[in-house]
C-alpha cells in the first residue's frame, strides 16, 4: 500500500493536510482510499424537464438559453446573499430556471448554449418550478464526478465539501492506481471469486451501479476481517513458539482443593478445570480465556491453577479490578488454605495483597517479599503494573474481570515474567462463541455454561415511578424476613441536566422512610478503608439496607443479600444490569430485582428494560446489548493489536466473519513468516501495521 504523505496530493497542501490528520485520521494516500462512503446517491434517473415533481430529486440533461448575474451593493444586499447566478434551461420538452446564490465565478464556467447535466430537488416559487444550488456537470465531460452518476457521500469534516473530497480520491485512483498492492492473496481471491484491489477501490468510490458498490464493500468487509484474522494466528503461532512454565500436575493437591470447597464442581466447571490442567503442563504458556455468567463459578475453577502453580514454587498473580475484590480474593484464598490439609499447609502465610492504599512501609514490604520469592500468590488491583514491581519466578497471572482493565494494563502484567507466564483471563461479560474465537483467537476460549444447582433464578420486575410506594413496602418486608436489600443509583451527586436519582439526593429520604433499620452507603469516591468497614459490616447482617452505585456490580458476595432495587435504570447497559442482578444470586434463597424508571425515557431504554426483564441467560444478553448498542466500541475495548475496523462489524458480517477466520488460519499454517511469493504483499502490508514476524 502506498503511505505517501496526504500532503503530497494535487489540492491538498500543508492546511489541508492538518484538516485531513486532525479531523479525518487521514495521514497517508491509503488512509484516504481506505476513506470509504458511508451511503450513496442515485443520480442516474435522467427525466424531461416537464416530469419534474416539487421536492423529488432528479437529474436533467439540458441547453443552457440564457443567464444572468445579479450583484448586490453592500447598502441593499442581506448579510446573507451577496449576488444570484440564474440560468434558464431547456430540453425538448420545458423549461426551467436554476439559482445559485454567493457563486458569481459560474458566471465565467456556465455559457450559453451549453449542455448540463443538472441534478436538484425543484421547488416552487410563484407557481413555477425551480431548482436552487443545484449539483451540475458539462454534458460530455469524462471526468463528471457529481451527477448521472451513483455518487458517493463521506463524514467529512465541515472544511471539507463531497465535490473536493470526490476530486482527489479520483485524482488518486487515476496517478497511483499501479502503486497499490493487494493484501489478500490471489489463491484466496481466486477461490472466492474476489475482485482485486484497484477495481475494488474504483467501483466503492465511483461505482457503475449500486451492485457494483455492494460488491467492493463486501471485499473491503471480508479485507479487514481477513487481516485481523491473520494477525490473531500469528500472535497465537508465536506464542506457542514462546518457552513456558510448564507444571507437573500434583493430582492430590487437585483432590485435596475439592475436599476444602463445600459444594460439589459442576459438570461444565470440571471440563473447563480439564482442560486449563492440560495447559499447565504443556512446554508453552497457557493462553485462556475463561468465560463464565455471573455466578457460574469462575473463581473456584481459577483457585486450582494459582494453589498448584504456587506448590510448584512459580508465582502467581491475581490481578482484580476493585481494591474490595481484591481482599475478598485473598481472604477466600486464605481460607481456602487454612483448611487444606498438609500438602496445602507450605503455602500459608505466603499470600500477599498488593493496592494503591496500602501503607508506603507495607508496600515495599511486599515488593521486597516478591522479589525475593518469599511471596507465592499476590492479589491485587492495576498496583500488580507499577514499573517497581518485579517478581523472581512469576508462572501465572490471573486477570479477573478482565473488560474492566484497558488493553494495555492486560498485556502489561504477563510481560513480568523471566518466562513468558501462564495466562487466565477471566470474563463475566460473556459474547457469542464465534464472536469471542474472532476477538481472543489467539486465546483458547472455555466456557462455563451452566450456573450450580443451588443458584435461584431472581424475579425481575419493572415497575414505574408511581410504584415507588409498593416497592419500599416490599423492601420493609425482606428486611423484617431478616434478609439485606441493595439499592443502586447511577450517579452520587444530583445533576441538574439529568433527570435520574442520586445517591445523595436520596439519602435522606431513604433513612426517614426505613428509620427503624441500619442503612449505609458505598460508592466509589469513599475511602478505601470505609469501603472494606462497609462491605464487613453488610457481610456480618450490622447493614440492612446499602445504598450504592454501580460499584457493587463486580465481586460482592453477601448472600444474605436476596433483594435490589435500580434507580434509573435506563442510565445502565444490558450487560451492566445483569452484573448487578448478579450480586443477589449468590445462594438458593429466592432473589427480588427490581427496576424504576420514569415514563419519559427513550424507546430503545425501554426495549433494554423488557430484555433484561424476560431473559436471564447473560450470553443472549450480551448479544442483545451488542445489536443494540452497536459493536464499535464494544470491539474496540477488546481487539488490542488488531487493526481498527472500518468497515466490517463482526457482529451483521459474521458470515465473512467466519470464512475470513478459515483462510487466515489456512495461509499461517502454511507459511507462518509468509515467506512465499504469494504471501508477500500480505507481509509488506503487515510490516507497515508494526506486525512483528
Amino acid at each position: 500500500m502506498n503511505k505517501t504523505p496526504i500532503r503530497y496530493i494535487k489540492g491538498v497542501g500543508p492546511r489541508k493536510e492538518k484538516v485531513f490528520n486532525n479531523k479525518a485520521g487521514v495521514y497517508t494516500i491509503e488512509d484516504l482510499l481506505y476513506l470509504f462512503p458511508f451511503r450513496y446517491e442515485d443520480r442516474t434517473n435522467f427525466i424531461n424537464i416537464i416530469d419534474l415533481r416539487e421536492n423529488k430529486p432528479a437529474v436533467i440533461e439540458a441547453e443552457v438559453l440564457a443567464r444572468n448575474l445579479k450583484k448586490f451593493p453592500y447598502f441593499i444586499r442581506s448579510r446573507k446573499i451577496k449576488s444570484i447566478f440564474e440560468v434558464i434551461l431547456e430540453d425538448k420538452t420545458a423549461k426551467i430556471n436554476c439559482k445559485w446564490f454567493n457563486q458569481p465565478y459560474l458566471n465565467d464556467s456556465i455559457k450559453v448554449g451549453q449542455k448540463l447535466i443538472i441534478y436538484g430537488k425543484p421547488s416552487r416559487y410563484k407557481g413555477k418550478l425551480q431548482i436552487i444550488s443545484p449539483k451540475f456537470e458539462q454534458s460530455g465531460n469524462d471526468q463528471n464526478l457529481e451527477v448521472g452518476k451513483i455518487t458517493s457521500i463521506y463524514r467529512l469534516p465541515a472544511e471539507f465539501s463531497q465535490r473536493y473530497i470526490r476530486k482527489t480520491i479520483f485524482f488518486i485512483l487515476k496517478n497511483y492506481h499501479s502503486q497499490i498492492s493487494d493484501p489478500i492473496p490471489f489463491s484466496i481471491r481466486d477461490k472466492q471469486n474476489i475482485p482485486n484491489i484497484a477495481k475494488s477501490l474504483k467501483q466503492i468510490h465511483f461505482p457503475d451501479s449500486l451492485k457494483e458498490a455492494d460488491l467492493a464493500r463486501q471485499r473491503f468487509i471480508f479485507e479487514e476481517l481477513f487481516i485481523s484474522q491473520i494477525m490473531v494466528y500469528l500472535r497465537k503461532a508465536k506464542h506457542r513458539l514462546q518457552k513456558g512454565p510448564a507444571l507437573k500436575v500434583d493430582r492430590k493437591a487437585v483432590e485435596e482443593i475439592k475436599k476444602v470447597f463445600s459444594f460439589q464442581l459442576t459438570q461444565a466447571q470440571k471440563e473447563v478445570l480439564t482442560k486449563i490442567l492440560s495447559d499447565l503442563s504443556k512446554t508453552y504458556p497457557m493462553h485462556r480465556l475463561l468465560q463464565g455468567d455471573v455466578g457460574s463459578g469462575k473463581t473456584a475453577v481459577a483457585l486450582f491453577p494459582i494453589i498448584l502453580s504456587a506448590l510448584s514454587s512459580w508465582q502467581v498473580a491475581f490481578m482484580v479490578p476493585t481494591e474490595v475484590l481484591a481482599y475478598q480474593h485473598k481472604k477466600t484464598i486464605d481460607d481456602l488454605l487454612k483448611q487444606a490439609g498438609p500438602s496445602l499447609a507450605k503455602l500459608r502465610g505466603k499470600v500477599d495483597i498488593l493496592t494503591s492504599s496500602l501503607p508506603v512501609k507495607e508496600k515495599n514490604a511486599v515488593l521486597q517479599k516478591l522479589a525475593k520469592e518469599d511471596s507465592l500468590i499476590i492479589v491485587g488491583t492495576h498496583s500488580l503494573i507499577q514499573k517497581n514491581l518485579k517478581f523472581k519466578k512469576l508462572g501465572l497471572v490471573v486477570i479477573d474481570e478482565q473488560h474492566k482493565f484497558g488493553v494495555a494494563q492486560r498485556t502489561l502484567l504477563p510481560k513480568k515474567g523471566q518466562l513468558l507466564p501462564n495466562c487466565l483471563v477471566m470474563s463475566a461479560t460473556p459474547i457469542p462463541r464465534s464472536l469471542a474465537l474472532s476477538i481472543y483467537g489467539d486465546l483458547d476460549a472455555s466456557t462455563i455454561y451452566q450456573l450450580p444447582p443451588n443458584r435461584s433464578k431472581p424475579d425481575t420486575i419493572v415497575v414505574k415511578e408511581e410504584k415507588r410506594s409498593w416497592v419500599y413496602d416490599l423492601i420493609e418486608e425482606k428486611i423484617k424476613q431478616k434478609k439485606q436489600v441493595y439499592i443502586v443509583y447511577p450517579i452520587i451527586d444530583q445533576n441538574d441536566g439529568l433527570e435520574v436519582k442520586s445517591l445523595n439526593q436520596m439519602h435522606k429520604k431513604i433513612k426517614k422512610r426505613f428509620s427503624k433499620f441500619s442503612i449505609g452507603i458505598f460508592h466509589g469516591r469513599l475511602k478505601n478503608q470505609d469501603k472494606l468497614t462497609v462491605i464487613d459490616k453488610f457481610n456480618k447482617a450490622k447493614i440492612d439496607i446499602l445504598i450504592s452505585t454501580n460499584v457493587v456490580e463486580v465481586g460482592l458476595d453477601i448472600k444474605n443479600a436476596t433483594t435490589m432495587v435500580v434507580e434509573s435504570p435506563q442510565k445502565f447497559g444490558l450487560s451492566q444490569l445483569h452484573q448487578l442482578r448478579g450480586r443477589i444470586r449468590r445462594s438458593s434463597q429466592k432473589a427480588t430485582f427490581i427496576l424504576i424508571y420514569r415514563e419519559s425515557i427513550s424507546q430503545e431504554a425501554k426495549k433494554r428494560l423488557e430484555i433484561i426483564e424476560k431473559e436471564s441467560d447473560g450470553f443472549k444478553i450480551a448479544e442483545a446489548d451488542l445489536k443494540l448498542r452497536g459493536p464499535g466500541d464494544f470491539f474496540g475495548q477488546l481487539q488490542h493489536g488488531l487493526p481498527n475496523l472500518k468497515i466490517a462489524e463482526p457482529l451483521r458480517d459474521l458470515k465473512i466473519l467466519k470464512q475470513a477466520r478459515i483462510f487466515a488460519r489456512e495461509v499461517v499454517k502454511k507459511d507462518t513468516y509468509l515467506a512465499q511469493s504469494g504471501f508477500k504483499p500480505l507481509r509488506g502490508y503487515l510490516g507497515d501495521k508494526k506486525c512483528k514476524f
